[in-house]
């Protein structure tokens, strides 16, 4: 499974980058395979895996923000693994044609 999530504090003014770091920190730390574009954090693995890192990551943000925003989106495709590499490669392979 991949899950894309966003982490967004609230109420904090518009600089968020230190809030989002401590929530990405989390992912990096847990082992999982995972990337971070501009908009999303993306990590794969098992679903009570994946999920308890993103529990874990909201509640980074959420110790130093009063209201956490979370936006998530989620790939369930069983025996899949390595999809955050794979899926990129095949769409790179369809552009070098």
């Amino acid at each position: 499974m991949i899950v894309a999530f966003s982490v967004t504090p609230l109420g904090v003014g518009e600089d968020v980058g230190e809030y989002v770091a401590d929530a990405v920190r989390v992912v990096r730390e847990s082992g999982l395979p995972n990337r971070t574009d501009a908009m999303f954090t993306s990590i794969e693995g098992e679903w009570d895996e994946v999920m308890e890192v993103v529990k874990r990551a909201v509640a980074a943000v959420e110790a130093r923000a009063p209201r956490v925003s979370l936006v998530l989106k989620a790939d369930i495709r069983p025996g899949v693994t390595d999809g955050l590499t794979s899926k990129v490669e095949t769409v790179e392979r369809h552009l070098a044609d």
